[in-house]
């Protein structure tokens, strides 16, 4: 009875990935780290990696060499998308910051416009008030 069923397969159809020649890289500089998202231009993430996510331990991991891989790594992903323009917008103050942005270029990206995004106190915190001996 059970063996005269017959089991239908039905094919997944094949992932096309989308492709998007226009997009923005974001590049988080920090003092431990260096992450850098590619995403199209309605913020949707399409490639991201980190100098963490590629191996680089401790203070290794916040080091210019180490943001020119992440920079490379992250190119090489979007390229299945088909991305050729970015604009880059870098926020934080590590040293991985400049280099990230040349490798970028390097790697066969155009970029179109470089904007820092790093957020700055326009008045800092209240001082904290005087001591009293």
């Amino acid at each position: 009875m059970a063996a005269n069923k017959k089991v239908v397969k039905s094919r997944a159809k094949k992932k096309v990935a989308r492709q998007v020649p226009h997009g923005q890289a974001h590049i988080h500089s920090s003092y431990n780290n260096t992450i850098i998202t590619i995403a199209d231009l309605n913020g949707n993430a399409l490639a991201w990696s980190s100098s963490g996510h590629l191996g680089f331990k401790g203070p290794k991991k916040s080091t210019p060499y180490a943001a020119s891989q992440v920079a490379e790594d992250v190119v090489k992903k979007a390229s299945v998308y088909g991305v050729k323009e970015v604009n880059v917008s870098v926020n934080g103050i590590g040293s991985g910051r400049d280099s990230a942005v040349r490798t970028l270029n390097t790697s066969g990206l155009s970029i179109l416009s470089v904007t820092d995004v790093t957020p700055t106190p326009h008045n800092g915190c209240r001082a904290p008030k005087p001591r009293r001996l």
